[in-house]
């Protein structure tokens, strides 16, 4: 395999996390501050080294409810930072670190922040209720045109039919889905970071109240109030780094269908997105010694672990049930840090990167994989998918 993969040029030098809870009394402004300090100082560099800024999303979709970014300019002029490289992202084909590791490999910057701020957990409780996306513009057309007829705005309501065809098809049950929100929840009472701590059974799980059928409230990520920021530095200045971690390899794609069949397979794209990663890489899925997997809905996770080859398609259910394989001390622990449906909806993957990186370096504490040198990480799925593996840093 090529050395010469732009990613092989970048590390992940640094991660840092404001508070993160249900309902945190800072503003998105402080939380993002809070955030980027923390992911600096956490790379060994200071504010003044800083020549890269990203955030994400940009765009309009930043102003949906509990999308809490610090504005980029905002952010720049807070910490007097001189730019040489920015970058607003409407939306995360890849990983949150994908525009900063390409600014980065060809000399656009050499250490470069990216964030991500949330504050849905507030928006949540200011709004009796979760806001459902897509409630700030209702009008029906492009996607919305087939999805605000029906009222399904929200993603559990389109993700949930596709979750139904495929537990009919490969006869897939709730009993042995419960298994990933359970042993994720096992996980996040190690992490004292975590929104929900408090054990979870396999019978609350089932008693829960549906959401959308077949998913139940312990299948949905949680809102949260937080901030999560990465640090992408230069591969030649790791001498330089506290503890930075190597990008083996990473793989994006984006559905090019029209938008009414985009959905038709929710694990099609991640099925390509895994095939264009272990293309770039001579490691293969059993070499991954933990896994942070996309979580924003329990089945997803299921097709996560088909798509990158954990599993064949439709044995997902086998893999999980019982929780021992996927449990820490397990053939593969999935999601330490207790996923977005345990740790909190940190959104678009940072959260899971934040733990990927924290496993590879030794630092996760009492839920630390033992022995741990490579991270998958996958984001999102659906009509757009990102993946990515993290390993320990060579020197």
């Amino acid at each position: 395999m090529s050395a010469d993969l732009f990613e092989r040029r970048a590390v992940i030098s640094g991660v840092g996390q404001s508070a993160i809870g249900r309902q945190v009394d800072r503003s998105g402004f402080q939380l993002t501050l809070d955030a980027v300090l923390a992911a600096i100082a956490d790379a060994g560099l200071t504010v003044d080294d800083i020549d890269g800024l990203a955030m994400f999303p940009g765009g309009g979709k930043a102003n949906l409810p509990g999308y809490a970014n610090g504005n980029l300019y905002e952010v720049q002029d807070a910490l007097r930072i001189t730019t040489r490289w920015r970058q607003g992202i409407v939306e995360g084909m890849c990983l949150p670190f994908y525009g900063p590791a390409m600014a980065v490999a060809t000399g656009q910057a050499r250490h470069a922040v990216i964030w991500r701020t949330v504050k849905e957990g507030s928006a949540a409780r200011n709004a009796g209720g979760r806001p459902a996306y897509g409630s700030t513009n209702p009008v029906a057309e492009g996607p919305l045109a087939w999805l605000l007829p029906v009222g399904a705005l929200s993603p559990v309501c389109q993700v949930a039919p596709y979750a139904a065809r495929y537990m009919h098809e490969y006869g897939v049950t709730r009993e042995q889905l419960a298994w990933i929100p359970v042993t994720q929840r096992a996980h996040a009472a190690l992490n004292p970071d975590a929104v929900y701590r408090t054990p979870l059974s396999v019978d609350d799980y089932l008693s829960a109240r549906m959401i959308s059928t077949p998913i139940c409230l312990y299948d949905c990520d949680v809102p949260a109030d937080g901030a999560t920021a990465i640090v992408v530095s230069a591969a030649q200045t790791a001498p330089d780094l506290r503890a930075p971690v190597a990008i083996e390899a990473m793989a994006g794609v984006v559905d090019g269908r029209p938008s009414w069949e985009q959905w038709e397979d929710m694990g099609r794209v991640g099925h390509a997105t895994a095939a264009a990663l272990w293309e770039r890489t001579d490691l293969r899925p059993a070499d991954v010694d933990v896994a942070q997997l996309y979580d924003g809905f329990t089945i997803e996770c299921v097709w996560w672990l088909e798509a990158m080859g954990f599993c064949k398609p439709g044995e997902a259910g086998a893999f999980v049930e019982g929780g021992s394989r996927i449990a820490l001390g397990g053939e593969l622990p999935l999601n330490t840090w207790g996923g977005q449906l345990s740790g909190g909806r940190l959104h678009a993957a940072f959260g899971h990167v934040a733990e990927a990186v924290r496993q590879v370096r030794g630092e996760a504490g009492a839920r630390q994989v033992p022995g741990a040198r490579v991270a998958a990480v996958t984001n999102v799925g659906g009509y757009e998918a990102g993946a990515a593996l993290l390993t320990t840093w060579p020197g």
